[in-house]
């Protein structure tokens, strides 16, 4: 097998930056030595100059996903995972997790086959599945869930919500939250949950729809902080009541959900929050620009404030993850729903996140190298089963790497390769991937696509018990 030696005077290892000499031997690294002299027959990749990060992890993302005809007709699929996970690979992230509707088969192992149907063969990053749940839940599907928890998917995702009045059956009643926990603690899983509290949600469609304020600009009313506070905090006391199971809080969008898990923490439970970039970087007030469709996904777009205490939580051990909510669609798909009750969530946003978390983090407010690794890829291995074969540059880790060339750039659509559209159009990146590599083999250098679809392969996930006893510091 050929050695690779990949050379940088910034190679960000878990106990910081480093002038290094990564040495790569078929999937894995092998050592991480000082600069020196190249071995015999092996090949120098010299990136000195530029920064060489574990490969990003995006912890949420949507291939091939159903969304919901506004007229009420036959839903519209997002892109597979052949394209989501090519754009993911330009932008220096080599693992997704993506989501099993369990009533997608006969039994929940038939559609986790039938999702994985879609990945095998057919994507360039390595990948994994959350198990997600809806509805009313037979006992027979506890029992299966319980078999799936232990054969390599440990997280299974809830809604508390059915989100919009005309998706009915997505939201998972308490009791059978409650029998989820058992299940969870039981057999070492972690629940991935998206919390909102579906009475007042409902409530304020009802309201906003009586008034005839039913643009999407007047999403914040709808999905709102209360309502945040309120599903979050009464997830949180559930889970209390059966010790040893975790939480892990998708896209956080509001100070009362950071504070919810701060106040949580404290206390002891064992429970971590993921926000996105968009609600980091863009608030309620951007519904109002023209196609203001593209920045929303679900719950909505917060304050100021709010986005003040997302940033604030990823300093403080409240926000560990920084996500896409990827539903990778044209901007025609995007922006056909106008109403509160029918706009498309989710974002394309995988390929430019590491460039402009990098951008946001590091540039512009002083993160540490670490910290931005941390939130943009190890803290999502940590946390759900994965470390460290995956975000780390450690010896025996798989050789995932991302480099950042640090050179300005301008994010634009046409030089994306995921759509139509960009949410980011006209964001700086002060840093941007020149070169990916997925287990040792270089899959993208210099935005040319060196990889194939038959690179990606799954990924059995195990949570380690410690996440699960206390919420670990990460």
């Amino acid at each position: 097998m050929t050695l690779t030696v990949l050379r940088s005077d910034c190679v960000v290892t878990p106990d910081g930056p480093i002038a290094a000499d990564v040495h790569i031997q078929g999937e894995h690294i092998i050592a991480i030595t000082a600069p020196g002299a190249v071995p015999a027959g092996a090949e120098l990749i010299d990136m000195t100059g530029r920064i060489v990060i574990p490969g990003g992890i995006d912890p949420h993302v949507h291939c091939a996903w159903p969304m919901p005809a506004p007229d009420g007709g036959p839903p519209d699929f997002t892109e597979p995972a052949s394209v989501v996970s090519r754009a993911a690979i330009h932008g220096g992230t080599t693992t997704l997790i993506d989501f099993v509707r369990c009533t997608d088969g006969a039994t929940i192992a038939d559609a986790i086959a039938r999702r994985d149907a879609g990945w095998k063969g057919a994507c360039h990053t390595d990948y994994a599945f959350h198990l997600l749940v809806e509805g009313d839940l037979a006992p027979d599907h506890l029992d299966q869930l319980a078999v799936c928890l232990r054969n390599g998917h440990p997280t299974v995702k809830i809604f508390t919500t059915d989100i919009t009045p005309n998706r009915k059956g997505r939201m998972v009643d308490f009791g059978d939250i409650w029998e989820v926990f058992k299940l969870l603690s039981a057999n070492g899983g972690l629940g991935v949950i998206h919390a909102e509290d579906n009475d007042i949600v409902m409530h304020m469609y009802g309201k906003l729809i009586r008034e005839g304020r039913v643009s999407f600009h007047n999403m914040a009313e709808v999905h709102n902080t209360l309502s945040e506070d309120l599903s979050f905090r009464r997830v949180i006391r559930l889970a209390e009541q059966v010790p040893g199971t975790a939480l892990y809080m998708l896209h956080t969008s509001a100070a009362t959900g950071v504070a919810a898990i701060r106040e949580a923490r404290a206390r002891g439970v064992p429970i971590y929050g993921e926000s996105l970039h968009q609600y980091m970087l863009y608030t309620q007030e951007d519904y109002k620009k023209p196609n203001g469709q593209i920045f929303h996904t679900y719950p909505s777009l917060k304050s100021p404030e709010d986005q003040a205490a997302l940033w604030a939580g990823t300093l403080d051990s409240s926000i560990h993850c920084v996500a896409t909510d990827e539903l990778c669609c044209t901007l025609k798909q995007k922006t056909v729903g106008v109403r509160i009750d029918d706009v498309t969530g989710g974002n394309s946003g995988v390929e430019p996140r590491v460039g402009l978390m990098y951008s946001q983090m590091v540039s512009r407010r002083g993160y540490s190298l670490n910290q931005f690794v941390n939130l943009v890829s190890s803290n999502a291995a940590k946390i759900l089963g994965l470390y460290p074969r995956k975000g780390a540059l450690a010896v025996g880790s798989d050789a995932d790497i991302c480099v950042l060339d640090p050179k300005p750039r301008v994010i634009t659509a046409p030089d994306l390769h995921e759509t139509d559209y960009t949410p980011w159009e006209g964001w700086q990146a002060t840093a941007w991937p020149c070169l990916t590599m997925l287990r040792g083999k270089v899959v993208m250098r210099d935005q040319v696509l060196t990889g194939n679809l038959a690179d990606g392969a799954w990924l059995p996930r195990r949570i380690d018990p410690a996440i699960t006893a206390g919420p670990v510091a990460l």
